[in-house]
């Protein structure tokens, strides 16, 4: 039995196609050939209000897009993320998103007085692809892939998605169309695989 895939591109660039949509694109085609059902969300397309406060993280209403979007992460068996890597992290759009998607009630519950947080997301898996203009291995060894791991620890896993896989695709600028093509390969194997 297949998989429910929610594919999320994160790039905030809604005007023209980057990598991180090729990749996208080849990870729902092996998807779909792996029999598993598949969604997507252009963030860049998302209204994506900024919160400014607790009040509003709390209690406030999301508009109908970051509804949709919950809607779309509770269907899902499995999340696929793309972004580019922009000055050590993910791109301020993506951040706010799951700031407002990741809310309390739909993503996690507070624990009494202090106490551990329910994670109201267990059961789902996650496998995120970031594409770097630094070589991959720069970004993990020496800055120890620190906005990585923070996302993978302190907002996925908090909500209960685990395991959160990484694919770390560096020195995107000078790629030839080989080394392009056998990223796209790996996407489309791991979309087949539903990992």
């Amino acid at each position: 039995m297949g998989k429910r895939i929610l594919i999320i591109q994160g790039h905030p660039d809604g005007q023209a196609r980057h990598f991180c949509h090729a990749l996208a694109d080849e990870y729902a085609k092996g998807s779909e050939e792996g029999g598993h059902a598949v969604r997507r969300v252009e963030v860049a397309m998302v209204n994506v209000p900024l919160l400014r406060t607790k009040a509003d993280f709390e209690t406030g209403q999301p508009p109908e897009s970051i509804k949709q979007a919950q809607e779309a992460i509770c269907w899902a068996d499995h999340l696929v993320i793309l972004y580019p890597l922009w000055l050590g992290s993910m791109p301020a759009l993506l951040k706010g998103f799951f700031e407002q998607v990741f809310r309390p009630g739909m993503a996690f519950e507070y624990g009494a007085k202090g106490g551990m947080a329910k994670k109201l997301l267990a059961g789902k898996s996650a496998r995120i692809f970031v594409t770097m203009g630094m070589p991959a291995l720069v970004y993990r060894w020496w800055y120890l892939a620190h906005s990585l791991r923070s996302f993978q620890r302190n907002i996925l896993a908090f909500c209960g998605i685990r395991p959160a896989k990484a694919t770390l695709i560096g020195g995107i600028e000078g790629l030839n169309d080989q080394q392009r093509a056998g990223w796209l390969d790996e996407a489309r194997r791991l979309g087949q695989r539903a990992q």
